[in-house]
């Protein structure tokens, strides 16, 4: 890689159109407050705190009526983009609107609207050691319970977890390889479910930085508190 590589942008996708059915609320789960504070404000300004980013797409849903009750939806370094049905729709929308701004080899990371607890130390981390990289990578955590394969409520194998790793977010590839990657997905009809699947489609190896556990999803109604505990914690390292 050369040295002018490092001269390249960072930008951030935040994928924000999902309604969060598990959560059994009307309410969107990225709108749900946690300390006070919407869980998509409190992921935001994480993000803006990282003084490296150029930029922060959010991709909303087309009946939003929450995002301009925000604080930071008004934010000079956010931009809003057209999420879509599914996440990979909404990253490719945002990777679109960035197209006249964007460089080719800058960097994107894409991180999840309910992962409100992502620290700048781990997206430093993330950045320092995949920014001279070909390809990118993702925070991961390695797993650490004993695994079961089961088929109609039985099990029927444990499962090697020396080679299984939990994918979290942001996840980090190069602008144009991240596009090319998902508009091949979407043209052949294939699922991916993160972008690293989208990149492993096209034979690439994205890399695995290993990530905090408190870096956790707002899936469940219980995932709030837990949140609550971490956001609190976190004030104090």
């Amino acid at each position: 890689m050369t040295d002018t590589c490092r001269n390249n942008r960072f930008w951030a996708i935040v994928p924000a159109a999902g309604v969060g059915k598990r959560m059994g609320v009307d309410v969107p789960k990225q709108y749900l407050q946690v300390l006070g504070k919407p869980v998509l404000q409190h992921t935001l300004e994480r993000l803006l705190a990282i003084d490296v980013l150029a930029g922060v797409v959010v991709a909303l849903g087309s009946e939003d009526g929450y995002w301009s009750d925000l604080p930071c939806a008004t934010h000079p370094k956010i931009r809003v983009a057209p999420g879509g049905k599914e996440r990979a729709d909404s990253v490719l929308s945002a990777l679109t609107s960035l197209e006249n701004v964007a460089e080719p080899d800058d960097w994107v990371l894409v991180h999840d609207a309910a992962r409100l607890c992502i620290t700048i130390s781990d997206v430093q981390k993330l950045i320092d050691r995949l920014r001279n990289d070909e390809v990118g990578g993702i925070l991961a955590l390695p797993v650490t319970d004993t695994l079961k394969g089961a088929e109609a409520g039985e099990i029927v194998e444990t499962i090697d977890r020396s080679r299984i790793w939990r994918a979290l977010t942001p996840q980090m590839f190069r602008f144009r390889m991240l596009k090319h990657a998902l508009t091949d997905a979407a043209e052949r009809k294939l699922i991916v479910t993160d972008e690293a699947s989208a990149l492993e489609l096209r034979g690439l190896r994205p890399k695995i930085v290993e990530g905090r556990p408190d870096n956790i999803k707002i899936t469940r109604p219980e995932d709030l508190p837990l949140a609550a505990f971490y956001l609190e914690r976190q004030c104090y390292e």
